[in-house]
């Protein structure tokens, strides 16, 4: 079976579903479908303790500002440059109310613009970029919360640590005092069936206490889970869920 990246922007290829010709564009977004959308995954998981991340990637200014009206306060980008640029655009209040998670993969030359305008980096997928998010974290004597990205789908096309090298490489960075080490990622293929998408999303939660366990460490947040599967994503165990049209189409 042939399995497809879940997210354009942790994709080994140049391909994406939508032209980067679009991304940070003006493709506007309506407030109460937000807000109706929003209440319903609340309502649904009421039980939970879990944050809903809008991803906004494919749309303009007034998806973040009209998800800030419905009552959304965790934003997920993926292009730097380009969420930046929005972010910057941000009415004050949005922009300082709101928790902004770089989910995207991450090349170290933008690493100090990412720690600058983003609370979260989900895409650590090496110890090198570990390393570069550390030092720019440490220049704005900040702390910079990340979540280290687990390719356990074994996708060849897909960014993130395999199980060993996660292993070899957390020693060193547990010690990097500009990083706060809060959890692990993972990003299912889209084609994946519901039997796959329980065996990739529980096999992350066992891993992570595994890790806990073995490096005496806390990882509370397991991002997994976006519009297609977010449901199965809770049931096994997510604390965060990457939503996207889900929400705001």
């Amino acid at each position: 079976m042939s399995h497809k990246s879940g997210d354009a922007d942790n994709h080994k290829t140049e391909q994406s579903v939508i032209p980067t010709s679009c991304w940070g564009s003006g493709v506007s977004a309506d407030a109460k479908l937000i807000e109706k959308n929003l209440l319903g995954i609340k309502e649904e998981f009421a039980h939970c303790k879990l944050r809903i991340i809008g991803v906004t990637k494919y749309f303009g200014l007034n998806a973040i500002v009209e998800g800030y009206n419905a009552g959304l306060r965790d934003f997920g980008e993926s292009r730097a440059l380009e969420a930046v640029e929005k972010i910057n655009q941000l009415p004050l209040d949005v922009r300082e109310g709101s928790r902004f998670h770089f989910i995207g993969h991450l090349q170290t030359n933008k690493a100090d613009l990412v720690v600058r305008h983003f609370d979260y980096i989900h895409s650590v997928d090496s110890l090198k970029l570990a390393k570069v998010i550390s030092k720019a974290a440490c220049s704005l004597n900040k702390r910079e919360k990340v979540l280290l990205q687990v390719n356990n789908s074994g996708e060849t096309q897909k960014f993130g640590y395999s199980k060993n090298s996660l292993m070899a490489d957390l020693p060193e960075i547990k010690l990097l005092e500009g990083i706060e080490l809060v959890g692990l990622m993972n990003m299912a293929p889209l084609d994946a069936d519901e039997l796959e998408l329980r065996k990739l999303f529980c096999d992350l939660r066992e891993f992570r206490d595994e890790l806990e366990k073995k490096f005496e460490l806390k990882l509370p947040e397991l991002s997994m889970g976006m519009s297609n599967d977010y449901r199965i994503a809770v049931q096994e165990g997510a604390t965060m869920i990457r939503i996207g049209r889900k929400l705001f189409k």
